[in-house]
């Protein structure tokens, strides 16, 4: 692509480079200069103007936008009608934003003209949000590029996982001293975590926290939902605590104890069958943002998340302090 001042005698075909306002003419950046328009430039005293021309081999910037989006576009995600080289790509369904990091760095790393910018991997999303955006950087980057890119990226580097309308159990432990209205409150808070996703809760029980009579309510409570979420009245400190204690007595295995992710270190990931259990953290207790969201929203998703997924999750894992916290980080605060 050649750049630069274009005298207006041979600007026919050229793409302009910046907007025109003079009179009554107004031409907007990236329109191309017809004859029509040359000839009304001219008759207002305009000599010349900045503009792009395409060389052979050359691919327009919404050509070379909506090639990259339909590439990277996966399941459950549209793409919006090129505009001045930028293509948006929307979630159809809510769920969690799937991003594929390497295919995308891939891509953006062939040239600065062409670049892709997307939402974190794993990022709740509701339906009609933004999930990415292609935009190509000049009025035009080469095929070879826009060839080499397309090949870098694997089909569906960004895809959304929608959430499934599951059946949640809830099993709430007890101690001395505990507030009925905290239960009541950890209620809603999981309640409204539950309302983007379709899923809802089923069952809810209180028991003493004690392994004997957890294992009784597991063993109720298992059978009627895809997911139990246990909080407990003190939180986890050990795999061989209370609550870890009691899914292995009932047949449970323990897939993960503890998260790089604050709050939300104290987190258990444990299975029975095809029954995913959760053990909250103590901040689950709160409506704001932190490990047991991340993992409750994967499960709901139905992503798989290993322990490798989860060890993961320490860089950018430093989430926003909670006031409620028995002891936040800074005590002085």
């Amino acid at each position: 692509m050649k750049f630069g001042p274009v005298p207006l005698s041979e600007a026919e075909g050229a793409i302009l480079a910046h907007a025109i306002r003079i009179d009554r003419i107004a031409l907007k950046k990236g329109e191309v200069m017809t004859a029509e328009r040359c000839k009304a430039l001219a008759a207002v005293g305009v000599n010349e103007v900045v503009a792009a021309r395409l060389e052979e081999g050359d691919v327009r910037e919404d050509e070379a936008a909506r090639l990259l989006a339909s590439r990277i576009a996966g399941a459950n995600v549209r793409c919006a009608p090129a505009f001045t080289g930028r293509v948006n790509l929307f979630a159809e369904k809510a769920g969690l934003a799937l991003v594929t990091a390497d295919a995308i760095d891939r891509a953006n790393a062939m040239d600065e003209s062409i670049t892709i910018a997307t939402l974190p991997n794993c990022r709740a999303v509701a339906g009609g949000d933004l999930v990415a955006t292609v935009k190509i950087i000049p009025f035009s980057t080469r095929g070879d590029l826009v060839a080499a890119a397309l090949e870098a990226m694997e089909p569906g580097a960004v895809a959304v996982a929608p959430f499934r309308p599951l059946k949640i159990s809830v099993a709430s432990t007890l101690l001395p001293g505990l507030k009925a209205s905290v239960v009541s409150k950890t209620m809603r808070a999981l309640e409204a975590r539950l309302a983007p996703t379709g899923a809802t809760v089923v069952a809810h029980e209180t028991t003493p926290h004690d392994v004997a009579p957890l294992c009784e309510v597991l063993q109720r409570l298992t059978p009627l939902a895809n997911v139990v979420v246990v909080f407990g009245a003190s939180a986890i400190t050990d795999r061989r605590d209370v609550i870890p204690a009691a899914i292995e007595a009932v047949g449970g295995r323990i897939e993960r104890f503890g998260m790089p992710v604050d709050p939300g270190n104290l987190l258990l990931l444990a299975s029975n069958g095809k029954t995913t259990i959760v053990g909250a953290p103590g901040c689950a207790r709160s409506p704001k943002e932190n490990g047991f969201d991340w993992i409750l929203q994967r499960v709901i998703a139905g992503v798989p998340t290993s322990d490798a997924d989860i060890r993961a999750m320490g860089v950018g894992g430093l989430l926003m302090e909670i006031a409620s916290r028995p002891q936040p980080r800074d005590p002085h605060e």
